[in-house]
């Protein structure tokens, strides 16, 4: 334990009460020579949020003086929330208590006023522990002595002022990359300069460019890593084949879509005399080349995931690694991390080996190909692979052992509709469609589902530093308001002495599969549900129903993958002396929160992405109208979403036949004198009233029957006859 986790260690202790520096040195300690270094030390850990000083100048730790750490979430009307690190509900801040903050902000928080008939507690922000905004997207607006930069991201509610000699070439009105040089202050806007000039708004692809440099997303890998991995050998050399298992006579295939480069885990099957199956998973073992502490690591480590925006990917590893060396191509030696699995005829898991490996792919399958083997019994695609016909029967049938024993312990298995948005070579989407989540889709799922959870079991019991995939039970009041909502909808969840198993929540999908309700109960369990994230405790997965569960199975897109294949491959050789599973301890610490951060941030620029491009492609499809299912109900008005995935709002403001009033309990807007309900679920009609390209935002209005319309239009002849002139 360094001096810091004793320091913090001391102050949580019950008996403790703030202590002034003299008073810690004591304890400590601390002599005359070494009171300036224990000083900074203090300041250090005070500036790093661990410990806090008071007006009296004593030191102890936040949360024991009222003080709690979170991260700031602003609103464009400049109030906003602090979402703390603890388990408790979001803190509201006042725009008043903001104190300069700006969204995504790590802020130290004083709680003001407590929860009260449920509104939210609140607090003030009294210091900022890490500027998250150094970079800022926006676009430059000149003037004669200075210019300034109005930043894309609403959220950040001031503009950034540039100097004369800051603005570096840039011209009013182009989309621009501004680093802040000075943090706003009370009645005072940040000021920056200009490091980057996008483009003019309009250009071909500066829309997702601008996202990208909004979420600080790396393109282009530093020339070192690139330098690095051009140097890395494309054969396999023959020593290291020696000394692994060689797997190059099992038939294994690749089962990936028609686009992906990035192959990392191959399948195999077999039926064994016994009866069970042989299931293998091999991943590429992208650990031999990057190894731990190398640039490339460095780099991975700081991405975090691949991000897959669409038409292009930003990939945590260069390409000579992720679609070269590392990607499992057919027909060429590969070093690999391998997972056999004997499977009983009940899904059951009776035997497992996990080992080194070299391996040569049969094939490069595509879910296509596969799904129209399975599923369609296409003869010209049988024929074509009839070498491999068998062993994709046999992935068929355990498939289906698997699925079923995943939930019949209460697995919750959400069918959400994806989409897949079709861009032409200028960047603007022409289509939209569903993504089909076919057979083969699935069987990969699941195959890589039980790899996962036998893997992580395997190290848990061998109590080895690991990252886990954790997904903790649900908030208990978001459950209630579901269950709630769904006994409306004549559905009953039971629950036993405030706690819930999956299976109770998996059987109320299984009553709505088909049916009208569908989707929105399953949005709303969803919405129910925390999020899940990496840890180094394995503390299990709620929605899976398992006690153990890693990322095992994508270390060319995923750093936590990355980091468990290094710990499995030193436990399975030379094992791990005390001091190197103490630093391994600290370590996946670390990789947990920073994979957990990348991966929240990737997602958000992917859905970012998303909706700027179904925006876009609702632009030329104003005035025309669509089916739909009201998928959210608010007090502003209701979001209705489109068959293809496509959500807009219908604000309350449009609904010109009455008043309505929220009803939250419900999740209904209620017609105050027609006593007309919207409700969560309801089918509708809407016209495609309005799109605002810049926030992302659709919008729709609702089409009255015709029957209505007539009403409408006879009541108003009515009133002109009585109040006419």
């Amino acid at each position: 334990m360094n001096i810091r986790e004793v320091l913090v260690s001391f102050m949580k202790e019950k008996a403790y009460k703030p202590m002034s520096l003299k008073e810690l040195s004591k304890i400590f300690g601390i002599g005359k020579k070494e009171s300036k270094e224990f000083l900074n030390l203090l300041n250090e850990m005070e500036k790093d949020g661990e410990i806090i000083k008071n007006r009296a100048e004593l030191y102890g730790i936040p949360e024991r003086m009222g003080i709690l750490k979170g991260v700031f979430a602003a609103h464009q009307k400049g109030f906003g929330f602090v979402i703390v690190e603890e388990d408790r509900p979001d803190i509201f801040i006042p725009a008043s208590n903001v104190n300069s903050a700006m969204n995504n902000d790590v802020v130290l928080v004083k709680v003001l006023k407590d929860e009260n008939n449920g509104k939210k507690s609140e607090g003030e922000i009294i210091r900022i522990v890490e500027r998250k905004n150094k970079k800022l997207v926006g676009t430059y607006e000149d003037s004669k002595n200075f210019g300034f930069v109005v930043p894309d991201d609403k959220k950040i509610g001031q503009d950034v002022f540039i100097s004369k000699n800051d603005r570096n070439g840039a011209k009013s009105g182009q989309i621009v990359v501004v680093e802040i040089t000075s943090w706003p202050e009370k009645r005072r806007n940040p000021e920056g300069k200009i490091i980057e000039i996008l483009g003019e708004k309009g250009d071909k692809g500066i829309d997702i460019l601008t996202i990208i440099r909004k979420h600080n997303l790396p393109e282009e890998f530093p020339l070192q890593v690139e330098e690095y991995a051009e140097r890395i050998e494309d054969m396999v050399p023959q020593s290291e084949i020696d000394r692994r298992r060689d797997l190059r006579d099992v038939t294994m295939v690749t089962i990936d879509g028609e686009d992906a480069k990035d192959l990392d885990d191959a399948v195999s099957v077999e039926v064994l005399k016994n009866g069970n199956f042989k299931l293998g998973v091999h991943i590429a073992d992208v650990s031999h080349y990057v190894r731990e502490n190398n640039v490339l690591d460095k780099e991975a480590f700081k991405r975090g995931t691949s991000v897959y925006l669409i038409d292009r990917v930003i990939p945590m590893l260069p390409r000579k690694l992720s679609n070269g060396v590392c990607s499992l191509n057919p027909k060429v030696d590969r070093l690999a991390l391998s997972c056999f699995m004997e499977i009983d005829p009940t899904g059951k898991v009776v035997d497992h080996d996990i080992f080194e490996s070299v391996i040569k792919t049969n094939e490069r399958m595509t879910y296509t190909d596969v799904t129209k083997i399975l599923r369609d019994e296409d003869a010209e695609t049988i024929e074509k692979f009839k070498h491999l016909h068998e062993d994709f029967k046999n992935m068929g049938r355990l498939f289906e052992l698997l699925n079923k024993k995943r939930l019949s312990r209460g697995a919750i298995d959400f069918d959400f509709e994806e989409c897949r948005i079709i861009l032409d070579d200028t960047g603007k989407p022409i289509d939209i469609l569903p993504r089909e989540r076919a057979i083969a889709n699935r069987i990969i799922e699941e195959f890589m589902l039980i790899c996962n959870e036998t893997v992580a079991e395997h190290f848990f019991w061998l109590n080895a530093p690991f990252v886990y995939r954790v997904h903790e039970d649900p908030d208990m009041e978001k459950l209630l308001h579901f269950s709630e909502f769904v006994y409306n909808l004549g559905y009953h969840v039971r629950f036993k002495e405030d706690e819930i198993h999956p299976r109770e929540l998996q059987k109320i999908l299984e009553k709505v599969k088909g049916k009208k309700e569908e989707t929105v109960v399953s949005t709303l369990l969803l919405r129910s549900m925390m999020k899940a994230k990496y840890s180094h405790l394995c503390v299990g997965h709620f929605g899976l129903a398992a006690k153990y569960y890693c990322h095992f199975t994508s270390p060319i897109r995923r750093y936590p993958d990355l980091v468990i294949h290094r710990i499995i491959k030193e436990m399975i050789n030379e094992g791990l002396n005390s001091k190197r599973e103490k630093r391994l301890r600290t370590f996946v610490i670390d990789a947990s929160k920073q994979s957990s951060d990348t991966e929240r941030m990737a997602v958000d620029a992917e859905r970012e992405v998303d909706d700027l491009k179904k925006a876009e492609y609702m632009m030329d499809k104003i005035g025309e109208e669509f089916e739909g299912i009201i998928s959210s109900v608010t007090s502003f008005g209701m979001f209705v979403e489109l068959p293809n995935t496509i959500e807009g709002l219908v604000h309350i403001s449009e609904l010109h036949d009455d008043y309505y009033i929220y009803d939250e309990k419900h999740l209904a807007l209620v017609g105050e004198r027609t006593k007309n309900i919207y409700r969560l679920g309801d089918e509708v009609k809407v016209v495609c009233s309005k799109v605002d390209i810049d926030a992302h935002d659709i919008y729709f209005e609702i089409v009255k029957p015709q029957v209505e319309e007539e009403e409408e239009e006879m009541s108003l002849d009515i009133d002109d006859l009585i109040f006419g002139e």
